[in-house]
């Protein structure tokens, strides 16, 4: 095979393009994949980049257009550029972004706050109970724990003599804030104990 100047040329961009195109825009490239029908999730950062880094080559003249389509995206749009708009990155021409936004804080609102003041058995590690509160002053639930795993006044709960001296203990009728361990620790018999109908 004669080697002309043409044919170095092509043989000299293809390796460069083996070199300089990332894993996701060569798989295009060499497939002849338009970047709009891209491989990757819609929306995803690899989608953007591929196009952003189709462009940047296109510029230089080392990316070939597979279609009118894709020339028009790479010459006439900024998809794949991002821009800040009221503190918050966004991608420019990309009109589904706004919705799957939209849509986002839709669901997050929707999101159940776990039930307050209502405890339970703590079915993960470290303490027996737990109990969601809301925090007065910020708004935000806390999740409280509290009660010894592997001991705690359950023993003594139907005593009022061990009742009355682990309140002692624990100075329970100080215990106003809600939003702290011992002022539940206090009531664990009342919301844990067979049939005890009043606190210490």
């Amino acid at each position: 095979m004669i080697i002309t100047e043409q044919n170095l040329r092509v043989i000299i961009l293809d390796e460069l393009r083996k070199t300089l195109f990332k894993e996701g825009l060569r798989h295009h490239y060499v497939n002849r994949i338009p970047v709009h029908e891209s491989i990757y999730r819609v929306g995803s950062p690899c989608y953007f980049n591929v196009i952003k880094q189709a462009r940047d080559f296109y510029k230089k003249g080392l990316y070939e257009v597979v279609n009118e389509e894709e020339r028009h995206i790479l010459e006439n749009t900024s998809l794949g550029e991002w821009v800040m708009f009221e503190g918050e990155e966004v991608p420019l021409d990309f009109p589904m972004y706004a919705e799957n936004l939209e849509e986002a804080k839709k669901n997050k609102k929707k999101k159940k706050d776990p039930p307050i003041g209502k405890p339970s058995r703590n079915t993960g590690s470290g303490k027996k109970y737990k109990v969601f509160v809301r925090n007065p002053k910020t708004g935000k639930i806390k999740k409280i724990t509290y009660g010894d795993a592997k001991g705690g006044l359950k023993g003594g709960w139907n005593s009022a003599e061990a009742r009355k001296s682990f309140a002692a203990r624990h100075k329970c009728a100080q215990k106003k804030d809600r939003t702290k361990s011992g002022y539940w620790a206090c009531r664990a018999h009342k919301d844990f104990g067979p049939g005890i109908g009043r606190f210490w």
